[in-house]
Order: C-alpha cells, then structure tokens, then sequence
C-alpha cells in the first residue's frame, strides 16, 4: 500500500460546469470519475456547489453569515 500523494490540480469553470452537466444527462459518476481522472470528491462537490448556487466558488456558496465572520 505504496500510493503517491495525488497533485492539487486546478480546473476551470467550464471544465466543471461540462462535467456536472454529463452527470446530470445520466454518465455515472464512476465513469466520469475514470474516464477524466477526477477524485470522487471533487465531481461530488461539483455538484453539490452547482445544485445551491450555480457557482463553483466557495466563496458564492457562503451565507451572509459566514461572510460577516469572515470579513
């Protein structure tokens, strides 16, 4: 059980967006998963983000609330 510590990669909006949307259209989410190298994770978090506000910020995800404790 030798596995390599995975490289923080960044994707785009529209990469993101693509994605959740083939989701949506019914590709599994272990198909995508495999096929475009993603962490399960993050396609779940995708969908998650996408699901409460359309964006794939964290910081447009926040309430008011969290913001003020932020700021």
């Amino acid at each position: 059980m030798n596995q390599q510590k995975r490289v923080r990669r960044s994707f785009s909006a529209d990469f993101t967006a693509q994605m959740v949307k083939l989701y949506q259209q019914g590709k599994s989410r272990s198909e995508l998963v495999k096929q475009y190298d993603l962490t399960p994770s993050a396609l779940d978090r995708w969908v998650s983000q996408s699901s409460q506000s359309g964006s794939f910020k964290t910081k447009d995800d926040r309430t008011p609330e969290e913001n003020e404790l932020i700021a």
